[in-house]
């Protein structure tokens, strides 16, 4: 269908900058970056995907995409925008152990389908982000050290390519199919997709907190990057710094308190005595170590899961340098200019097998990711120095994590996987829509 000035009515929802539901409609859980397209599509199905596309193909206006709005690259003027949080439909096969998910559907959606048969999907920290987008950034699980990536279980992508055609990518025997996962977009709008899940109803799980004021961080880190050459590959973890402002807003027992923390997340049964060296690294702060059904899963981070405005970058490190990594800490502690978080994800283990997509940097060791507050030219001028600290082991970033970030596109890939997607984006996105090329 090919929508013209006269017929674009005829989508379930169409708004521009004046209409009433407009701005509803734009907002996403990132505050921080202005979303405000000429056009946008409130899609309820595949169809009004292509009529979508196909009406910024024929005026050669730019082209988005958002569901949850968790990880928009930064602000969106102008032509088209496609919402898909209408798209919300879940279906899990438990014999064949999938899921198929439309473009709009959160991870506790499917965590909840999933759950009656035993079976989980490899979701993220926080259960309201989309399952789809998140997945097509490659997908870094809580379970990733034992599963891999989330991209590593999908078995097929319906998309709507930029030039406007619907395709069914499969694993099988599809250059688009590798290209959608971890490519970074630029080759259309996945409206559905069908992925493997995990026989895991149970996991030992949460998180060690310990007072930053009265533990060296630098040393805690030191002491968990150590802890991590000696646990199973099975075992996903990440070691947190997090200073809270002291600021009237902030609940009164966070308010300056400076937070570093370990969590773990372990299918296995031994998890009490994998994590007892950690709880020699100082006086715990709080501890909710335990056992529990995956459906809780999300407590191990305990994201938060209001909207707020974020920005923030990573980078894979084939191997972290604890002094330079402790100087990390130092440097945005809280006599930092602004609040940010620390995080660094311990990778290997599946995450290290090859697949057949476009998810890079496999042999880094860890992922190292900053996250702070304030906006994008204040963000990069607190942040870009500190990410040169880590230079010397970088092997890349992170697509999922480039929050706000991803107007910045070196470093995403490794060059031959660059050259490799850019050509998939000519055949796919002649006109460039997606501003990718």
């Amino acid at each position: 269908m090919n929508l013209t000035s006269t017929d674009i009515t005829a989508a379930p929802l169409v708004l521009r900058p004046d209409d009433a539901g407009y701005t509803e409609e734009t907002a996403g859980f990132q505050t921080g970056f202005v979303r405000r397209p000429a056009v946008v599509f409130g899609a309820a199905s595949a169809e009004d995907v292509v009529a979508a596309v196909r009406y910024a193909a024929e005026r050669n206006l730019p082209l988005g995409v958002q569901a949850t709005g968790h990880g928009t690259p930064g602000d969106f003027e102008g032509g088209v925008l496609v919402g898909t949080r209408r798209m919300n439909r879940v279906t899990v096969d438990p014999v064949a152990r999938t899921a198929r998910v439309q473009a709009g559907v959160r991870w506790s959606e499917v965590v909840a389908a999933a759950a009656p048969h035993g079976l989980a999907p490899l979701s993220g920290s926080a259960p309201s982000v989309g399952a789809v987008g998140y997945t097509l950034g490659g997908g870094l699980g809580l379970l990733a050290r034992e599963f891999g990536y989330a991209a590593d279980h999908v078995r097929s992508l319906d998309v709507v390519t930029g030039d406007g055609r619907p395709h069914r990518a499969v694993r099988e025997d599809s250059e688009l199919y590798w290209g959608l996962l971890g490519g970074g977009g630029g080759l259309g709008i996945v409206t559905e997709l069908e992925m493997g899940l995990v026989p895991v109803a149970r996991l030992y799980g949460g998180s060690l907190a310990f007072d930053g004021r009265l533990v060296d961080p630098a040393a805690a880190l030191a002491a968990y990057e150590a802890w991590t050459r000696t646990v199973p590959d099975g075992l996903t973890s990440s070691f947190a710094a997090l200073p809270y402002p002291d600021v009237p807003a902030m609940p009164p027992h966070l308010r300056g308190r400076y937070e570093v923390s370990v969590r773990v997340a372990y299918t296995g049964t031994d998890g009490e005595r994998l994590v007892a060296p950690l709880r020699e690294i100082g006086p715990v702060l709080a501890d909710s170590l335990r056992e529990m059904p995956y459906t809780e899963s999300h407590t191990v981070h305990s994201d938060p899961d209001f909207p707020h405005s974020y920005y923030g970058d990573s980078v894979v490190v084939r191997e972290l340098d604890v002094e330079r990594a402790g100087e990390v800490l130092r440097r945005t502690g809280p006599d930092a200019d602004a609040m940010v978080v620390v995080q660094v994800n311990h990778l290997g283990g599946a995450l290290a097998r090859p697949a057949p997509n476009a998810v890079p940097f496999r042999d880094g060791r860890f992922l190292v990711r900053l996250l702070t507050v304030v906006g994008r030219e204040p963000a990069r001028a607190l942040l870009d120095p500190v990410f040169a600290l880590l230079a010397p082991d970088a092997l890349g970033r992170s697509v999922n994590f480039a929050l706000g970030a991803g107007d910045r596109t070196e470093g995403l890939h490794d060059p031959k996987t660059r050259k490799r997607l850019a050509g998939l984006r000519s055949s796919y996105d002649p006109a460039n829509l997606f501003g990718t090329g």
